[in-house]
This record gives structure tokens, C-alpha cells and sequence, in this order.
């Protein structure tokens, strides 16, 4: 196997084992739990720990102080035979404390116990205020060195591959909440460069609820659970939320966004990503520009429906972090262009009128395009979910030379606030020598002591200048790639707590981002708004929320107030004339169908051969087909993935039906709900229903063969994006061109 791209190499092994039209080997599924198959007996029989899967990985290793080990990748991971304790002591039993007899109390002198279970005590550290619930994949970032006018920043120049880990997350729910609500999403990526760390820490939207960090206890105070109740979770669909985003109208245009379908993407693969903030980029003549980041996905911009997502936190509550792993597993891996939208850095930093220091405000693509200057591909899996997800650091100051801040004073308050939550959660000042966090560069800080210091170091001195170490550490000259604070001027002013009048315009942009959707989009932002505040208590808070609408949209307030029995208000003040942004927008273009999962609904008369071809053109266009049968194990010579009883259309991107298979032993309302009350049908109720979610879900449906009587049973032949062929493989074809829109739209009803 290739080692330096294992998830390709399981990926070519399985598509091989295919080929060969048997089911000899293993499935062409990922998510087996560990790299051996274990025997049905205990093993007893002394062996080193086994590898780790191929697509897993660890941090590279590194000392505390950035110096390359040599060691082996799999170096901090458990070693040795037997069962020690942390001292590395050999031991015998770890099943029974040590006790006075048999019946007896256990003794204070059992050291193995105590440390077993002293660390047990305290193996929780404090999760994340926000941003708890999260997923993490490491990868390789690549600059196409088409920003070397702009920036001295070294992993941007052409070629250059730079290490990375990147982060995904919710922001309001708790570490143990589901993937799948209606909530903004955590977009870091650490990018591990030889001239140090670069964490560039954004959300798959560009924009943020509050235009100052002094607010920013107050809006996640007001979108956490209620305080007394501690509910709802990881919602925002309840009073305090809304009651502060409709007195605070700036957020107004996050909201908007949230409430659109950017809220409940379809994976972490297909969202954008956005530095929110402006940066400032340096070059090496010293000449400055202003910038936005973008992270933009190679399969484009989808999301769920609101049914799916609801679906699916029940049904898998870990969806997005299974697809991520998935994908990467079956070596679909993930991939996004890092863009920069370049602005002239004027002393108003300003843009076609836009406050570029305003970050409740875009620019949009088409005044300013986004320029790539790199590509990031995620290929290795965590191979401890806590050690590295969990313990990763960001903090909007670690910055390479290149790169600086501006006087945002959002960024300006989070440049405090990231480095001050990591002390407590990370439990002291180390926490850059944890091994995830560790830098690629070297590292001489002169900073000593504290918790958790992994370092040992040497000298007599850590303090500058010195002469009792040599000098050591000495300062970067001019010439030698150091990091300078941009000496921008700043401007004399009073010292006041205040906004710039440029701050004060709530609506406009909002009203540009209405205005850019579809009517489809627009239907499910309504849907949204009407759910959310249909939630709240107080009237008087749905109402103030429906008059910030008012001023938005007439349109979208009146069908939001008509679905809330409310009156619609006038608006308070003149509609902006905007023009709309299409590249808001995810309908209207094509994508790459890579990873998308397709179901295959089979019976015991199924054509088989059909399903062994379509599998096999899947696999070979990069998607992963499941095998959908009455039961699990074999279905002739085809491995089942799933059964009726556990597949549901939100786990699927597309559905193939080669069977209309008879209602299976199962198929009662006893042991599934989904099988209703009616006398029994010629068709197994549960293929029905996928079929029909799958069809109301807007998904691209095929049938071949005895298939298409679950079309015909169902109602939705001969509808919109729904195939019917002779042969599985031309099934197959169709369904994969449609798959290039994520949805059949034309399903989905417009007013």
C-alpha cells in the first residue's frame, strides 16, 4: 500500500475487489471501526498494538519547541506488548482493586486503582463556550504563488505545501449535540508554516451578528438555552434569541443568513468558509493591501432541507462528522480554494461604499473577485479524536509575516479572547507544546514554567540581553523574515465608546441578500423565520422581530406575518435600491458529484447483475453506492450495507431501484412505524417511504427492471428529475447527471 496516500490505496483495492464482480472481500463502505477484524474469541495471545487505519493520522511529530524528531509518525501513540501502568510498570490485573480478602474493603495501598481512577476523574476538560461541537481532518495546503505581489506570506508562494488541521463546528450546541440544526458553522484551519503558525478562523458565513467583541457575551448569553431551564439546545428557536437580534439590528443580516438554507448545509465538504474580518496583507517592498478570505469548495455550495435536517438529528445526530470521515476514508477527499478578495488599503478603508472595518458587512463577489491563490485537500483522519479535535487551539494572533489585523473591533476584541479561553480550558500558558498545537517552526520564547511544560530548557537566562547565554536570543534583523506590525497611522480622535455612522446601516445588506435568492431559497428562508419565531412566547417579540422584516422586504414580512397570524407593519424607513449578488446564490450551476452516497434498493429478484454494474460505474465516478435489501448479510453475491429497517433517504444523495421487493418479516408496524396500519401491500411499506422522502427531499430517483413499479406505486413516475430505463447502468448515468445540481429543484413548489 502506498503510504503516502492510503485512503487512494483502499479506494483503488476496493474498486479492484469489484471489478472482479464478487463479494468476496470486504464492502466498498467506510466507517469500519478499526484497522483488524476481530476474531469471534477473545484474543490471548501477546502482540504490539495494531496500526491505525489508513486514512489516520497523527500530529507530526515535533518537540515542544518545533524541532523535527525523526521519530516515527505513530511515536505517541501506545507502545509495547502489555498492559503497564503510566510509569510503564507491567500489570497483572486491572478487573480487581486490591482488598483485605476476597469480601474484604479495598486497601489505600492499591497505587494501580488510584491512578486508574484519579485519572478517570479528570479526564473532562471544560468544553468550548461556543464552538463545542466540532470535527477536525488534517491535510495539505498548496499556493499556486499567484499572491507574491501582495504578500511576503511564504506558504502562498507557488508550490510551497504547508501542513494543516482543520476544525468544523457548530456555534450554539453542546459538545454532545447533532450535527445536523440550524446554526452557523466554525471554518479554522491552523496552517502549520515554517515561518510559524497561521490560524485563520472563520464561519461558513461572512458575516457576523454584532459589529463589537464588547457585545459578544451578550449575543451568545442570548442564543444559549435558557438559563433557567437549559433549553432549548443548540437552537435559536426560542425568546432570548430573538428578542436580542430584533433589538440589536445589526445582526439582522447574520440572521438572514442563518435563516437561509447557508445554515443547514449538506456536509462540511460543500460549505464556503469566510475570514469574516478584513486583514491587512503586507509585501516585501512594504506596500499593503486590505483583504477578505474565502474558502471555496470544489463541489460546490449545498445544504439540506429543513425535513432532513430534522430527520437526521435523530437519525444520525453525527452526520456531518461521519460524512467528513467517510469521505476521506474512501479517498473523496475534501478539497476548497483559499481566495482573496484584494481591496486599496485607503485611510478610510473603505470599498464601492462598503465599511470594509464592518464585519456585518460583504463585499460583494461581483464588485470584487475572488482571487485564488491556493487549494486546501483534507487526507488524514484524527486518529484520537480528543487529543487533537478537542485540544486544538486557535487564536487570531498567531500570524506569519505577510500577514497583519486591522481595527475591526470585532477582530480587535477576539485577538484578547481567543488566547485568554485557552488558558482555562487548556489548563495554563503550555498549551502551544500540546502535540496538535505544536508549530513547524522553531521556537525560543524565553517563556518558562507553568502547567503542563513540556519543554526542557537550557541556559541560565531567559531574559534579553544577556550575556550569560551568548546573547541567545537574539532579534530578526530587517533582512531575516521577521513579523512587523504594519505601522498604520492612527488617527488622533477622542477616546469615546462609539461607531462610525457607517456602522449604523442594519438593512440594506440584508435586503441585498433577500433579494439575490431564488424563489425557491426565499420559500425556505420564509419557512425558516416562520418556524423560529413561531417558537418564542411573547408576542411582543415576534412582532418587533416581523417590523425588522418590514424593513427589509415587504414581501418576505408579509408571508412570515401571515404564517404567524400577525398583523404586517409598515416599514420605518426607505427600502435600499440594491443590486443582486447571484454569486449569493447555490442554485443555477453544476458540481462535482465525488463522494455523494447513492442507495440501491434490492430484493431476492433483483437484477444483481445490474446492481454489480452500477456499483462498479459508481465507484469508478468517485460516489459510494450502498446496497439497500430486505436483511443484512448476502443478498446473492452482494454484500448489504443497509437494511430496510435502517436506511432513510437523508442518508442518500441519490436513490436507485432495482426491486420492488415484497413486504420482508420486518415490515410490521410492531417493529417499524414506517410500515403504517393498511392491510399489507404488494411492496414492502418502507421502500415505499424511502422512495417518497426520497422524492419530497427534491433527490434524484432511478429505477430499472421490476423497480419502477415502486415509481408507479408511489405516484411519482414521469415527475421531475424521477428516471425509469431499461438497463441498470443507463439508470445509473442519469441519476449521476442530475446529481450535479444536488437537487432536482423543479419539485420544490414557488409562490
Amino acid at each position: 500500500m502506498d503510504p503516502r496516500k492510503p485512503a487512494e490505496a483502499v479506494k483503488d483495492a476496493v474498486q479492484h475487489a469489484t471489478a472482479t464482480l464478487t463479494d468476496a472481500a470486504a464492502p466498498p463502505v467506510p466507517g469500519a471501526p478499526g484497522s483488524g477484524t476481530p476474531p469471534l474469541a477473545e484474543p490471548t495471545e501477546p502482540r504490539e498494538p495494531l496500526p491505525p487505519k489508513p486514512e489516520q493520522g497523527h500530529p507530526e511529530p515535533r518537540t515542544p519547541t518545533g524541532a523535527v524528531t525523526g521519530c516515527p509518525a505513530g511515536a505517541y501513540a501506545q507502545q509495547g506488548e502489555f498492559l503497564t501502568t503510566a510509569q510503564g510498570a507491567r500489570l497483572r490485573d486491572t478487573d480487581h482493586s486490591l482488598k483485605a480478602g476476597a469480601r474484604g474493603p479495598i486497601l489505600l495501598q492499591d497505587h494501580h486503582f488510584r491512578e486508574k481512577i484519579t485519572h478517570f476523574d479528570h479526564e473532562r476538560i471544560p468544553e468550548r463556550v461556543v464552538h463545542a461541537r466540532g470535527a477536525g481532518a488534517h491535510g495539505v495546503f498548496t499556493g499556486y504563488g499567484t499572491a507574491d505581489a501582495i504578500t511576503r506570506a511564504g506558504f502562498l508562494r507557488k508550490g510551497c505545501e504547508t501542513p494543516v488541521f482543520v476544525r468544523f463546528s457548530t456555534v450554539l450546541g453542546s459538545r454532545g449535540s447533532a450535527d445536523t440544526v440550524r446554526d452557523t458553522r466554525g471554518f479554522a484551519t491552523k496552517f502549520y508554516t515554517d515561518e510559524g503558525t497561521f490560524d485563520l478562523v472563520g464561519n461558513n458565513i461572512p458575516v457576523f451578528f454584532i459589529q463589537d467583541a464588547i457585545k459578544f457575551p451578550d449575543v451568545v448569553h442570548a442564543a444559549k438555552p435558557h438559563p433557567d431551564r437549559e433549553i432549548p439546545q443548540a437552537q435559536s428557536a426560542h425568546d432570548t434569541f430573538w428578542d436580542f437580534v430584533s433589538l440589536h439590528t445589526e445582526a439582522q443580516h447574520h440572521t438572514m443568513w442563518n435563516m437561509s438554507d447557508r445554515g443547514i448545509p449538506r456536509s462540511y465538504r460543500t460549505m464556503e468558509g469566510f475570514g469574516v474580518h478584513t486583514f491587512r496583507l503586507v509585501n516585501d517592498a512594504g506596500d499593503t493591501v486590505l483583504v477578505k478570505f474565502h474558502w471555496k469548495p470544489r463541489l460546490g455550495v449545498h445544504s439540506l432541507v429543513w425535513e432532513e435536517a430534522q430527520l437526521l438529528s435523530g437519525f444520525d445526530p453525527d452526520f456531518h462528522r461521519r460524512d467528513l470521515y467517510d469521505a476521506i476514508e474512501a479517498g473523496a477527499y475534501p478539497e476548497w480554494e483559499l481566495g482573496l478578495q484584494v481591496f486599496p488599503d485607503t485611510p478610510e478603508q473603505t470599498f464601492a461604499g462598503i465599511d470594509l472595518l464592518d464585519p456585518t458587512k460583504i463585499v460583494p463577489e461581483e464588485l470584487a473577485a475572488v482571487q485564488r491563490v491556493g487549494k486546501l485537500v483534507l487526507n488524514r483522519v484524527p486518529s484520537n479524536f480528543f487529543a487533537e479535535s478537542e485540544q486544538v487551539a486557535f487564536h487570531l494572533g498567531n500570524l506569519p509575516p505577510g500577514i497583519d489585523v486591522t481595527n475591526d473591533p470585532l477582530l480587535q476584541g477576539r485577538l484578547f479572547s481567543y488566547l485568554d479561553t485557552q488558558l482555562t480550558r487548556l489548563a495554563g500558558p503550555n498549551f502551544p507544546q500540546i502535540p496538535i498545537n505544536r508549530p513547524h517552526a522553531p521556537v525560543n520564547d524565553m517563556l518558562r514554567d507553568g502547567f503542563h511544560q513540556h519543554a526542557v530548557h537550557s541556559g541560565v537566562a531567559p531574559y534579553r540581553p544577556n550575556s550569560l547565554d551568548g546573547g541567545n536570543p537574539f532579534r530578526a534583523g530587517d533582512g531575516e523574515n521577521a513579523f512587523v506590525d504594519v505601522p498604520v497611522r492612527v488617527a488622533e480622535a477622542p477616546k469615546i465608546r462609539a461607531n462610525p455612522v457607517s456602522f449604523s446601516d442594519h438593512f440594506s445588506q440584508t435586503r441585498l441578500f433577500w433579494q439575490s435568492m431564488t424563489p425557491v431559497e426565499q420559500e425556505h428562508i420564509v419557512a425558516a423565520y416562520t418556524f423560529e419565531l413561531g417558537k418564542c412566547y411573547e408576542r411582543a417579540i415576534k412582532e418587533r422581530q416581523v417590523q425588522c422584516l418590514a424593513d427589509i422586504d415587504p414581501v418576505l414580512c408579509e408571508r412570515v406575518a401571515a404564517g404567524l397570524g400577525l398583523p404586517v407593519p409598515k416599514p420605518t424607513r426607505p427600502l435600499a435600491e440594491v443590486a443582486p449578488s447571484p454569486a449569493l446564490s447555490q442554485l443555477g450551476r453544476e458540481w462535482p458529484a465525488d463522494g455523494r452516497t447513492v442507495g440501491i434498493v434490492v430484493g431476492p429478484e433483483a437484477d444483481l447483475a445490474g446492481v454489480r454494474a452500477v456499483r462498479e460505474a459508481a465507484l469508478g465516478a468517485g460516489l459510494v453506492p450502498l446496497v439497500i435489501a430486505p436483511h443484512g448479510g448476502q443478498v446473492g453475491d452482494l454484500t448489504v450495507q443497509r437494511t430496510f429497517d435502517a436506511a432513510r433517504s437523508v442518508e442518500f444523495d441519490g436513490l436507485l431501484l432495482a426491486a420492488a421487493p415484497p413486504p420482508a418479516p420486518g415490515a410490521v408496524p410492531a417493529r417499524d412505524a414506517r410500515t403504517g396500519t393498511a392491510d399489507p401491500a404488494p411492496i414492502d411499506p418502507r421502500v415505499l417511504r424511502l422512495a417518497e422522502e426520497a422524492w419530497r427531499h427534491a433527490k434524484a430517483i432511478g429505477a430499472w427492471g421490476d423497480g419502477i413499479a415502486v415509481l408507479r406505486a408511489t405516484g411519482i413516475a414521469d415527475t421531475p428529475g424521477v428516471i425509469s430505463a431499461y438497463a441498470g447502468p443507463d439508470t445509473f448515468a442519469a441519476v449521476q447527471e442530475l446529481l450535479a445540481t444536488h437537487r432536482v429543484w423543479q419539485r420544490f413548489p414557488t409562490v
